[in-house]
């Protein structure tokens, strides 16, 4: 099997053995329960913790969502798989808003959140296509790129990024590019705010033959330009990705959908039938909610950019200049001295403030923290007064 470096990165230069003699799977740890001891160093404060180390939301959804939650008489009948006609018309119909797209409800298909589906999906895809081996994610990512990988005993390959944290296409080498699955792309990106080329990724997927398929969670808290989808540049071989946990608030709710490749989307959706994917009745009437109202995202929207501001200051103060991401809810700032839990020890201790170090998402990171603007305003404000930022 695999080996694990220290930072919970796979050693992929070997192959997973058959099931005749191969070793059991040992998960890594999982890498946020390596803050465990600083969050006991900030939570020391008064006033306790500020916990920007995960991406969790903390804001209300809509009245409507929770409405529709609680509301919606659908609970004792199975619900349909791959979602009902009018969560999926309203999905189709939210990307059309958004980004031009010419979608329709036929063309979606439901997921119990979005984690458990790129988590999944390798495997998935070697079902169907056994004599590729391999996955393509940025190095530095989303952790569950990998890991998706790792589960369905694929090699995972991370593709170089560039100096903007942007995926490097040239990067991929003939053989990785022969033996690949899918190749993921993430925009804006989750950690580093990057805004990918999506149109060269589409390109360089359908001249390579490799399924490309595109996490666009973050797409609404697009900084720099406008909105994009990797679906502006087609469907053929693309799969785009779309979460209600960033957008709406939702993360405890666990409802996304995929759209793309109509073959890819027909198998996905049939094989995930058989296997049980079902969004709850409920929590399908509260996404079809919230991809009918696009008012509380501008207010989101703004609330995430004066955070940022914020605590782009914080950082400074701590000689970290951290420039605001392209897209997303993220500061990917660089460490003092370039020791990333130095810095992340110094945040807990100074501010009661719990960051992630950037190893989490690829050894190319590990001078750097993550910095999630998702505590409510009194708290990023509380975290700014304890250094003597004045607001």
């Amino acid at each position: 099997m695999n080996a694990m470096t220290d930072t919970g990165h796979a050693d992929t230069s070997d192959t997973y053995i058959g099931m005749a003699g191969a070793a059991t799977f040992d998960p890594p740890p999982y890498p946020y329960d390596r803050l465990d001891e600083l969050l006991a160093v900030a939570d020391a404060h008064e006033g306790g913790v500020i916990d920007l180390s995960i991406g969790t939301p903390c804001d209300p959804p809509p009245a409507a969502v929770v409405q529709a939650l609680g509301h919606s008489d659908t609970e004792r009948g199975y619900p349909p798989s791959i979602g009902t006609p009018e969560l999926r018309g309203a999905a189709a119909n939210w990307l059309n808003r958004l980004v031009g797209t010419d979608l329709a409800a036929a063309d979606i298909r439901a997921t119990i959140g979005t984690k458990e589906f790129v988590a999944g999906l390798p495997h998935w895809l070697r079902l169907r296509n056994p004599e590729k081996d391999t996955v393509l994610y940025p190095a530095i990512a989303y952790p569950t790129y990998e890991m998706g990988a790792i589960l369905a005993r694929c090699r995972a390959v991370p593709v170089p990024v560039d100096d903007q944290w942007r995926i490097d296409l040239s990067a991929i080498s003939a053989e990785d590019a022969a033996r690949a699955l899918c190749l993921w792309v993430n925009t804006p990106g989750n950690p580093a705010g990057n805004i990918d080329d999506l149109e060269a990724a589409a390109r360089w997927g359908r001249d390579h033959g490799v399924l490309v398929c595109s996490d666009e969670c973050y797409v609404e808290y697009t900084w720099d330009g406008p909105p994009r989808s990797i679906l502006q540049h087609g469907r053929e071989g693309l799969l785009a990705v779309h979460s209600l946990s960033k957008r709406s608030n939702m993360a405890g709710v666990r409802c996304g959908f995929y759209v793309g490749d109509p073959g890819l989307v027909h198998y996905l959706g049939e094989l995930r039938k058989h296997a049980g994917f079902m969004l709850p009745g409920p929590v399908q009437a509260a996404a079809t909610a919230a991809y009918d109202d696009d008012a509380h995202v501008a207010v989101q929207r703004q609330r995430y950019r004066q955070r940022l501001e914020l605590m782009q200051r914080v950082a400074a103060l701590f000689g970290s200049d951290a420039p605001l991401p392209g897209g997303g809810f993220y500061l990917w700032a660089p460490a003092p001295g370039g020791d990333a839990w130095a810095f992340t020890r110094r945040l807990a201790t100074e501010a009661g403030v719990l960051v992630s170090p950037g190893e989490f998402y690829g050894p190319q990171g590990a001078n750097h923290v993550r910095i999630a603007v998702v505590q409510p305003d009194d708290r990023i404000a509380l975290a700014a007064q304890r250094v003597g930022l004045a607001i």
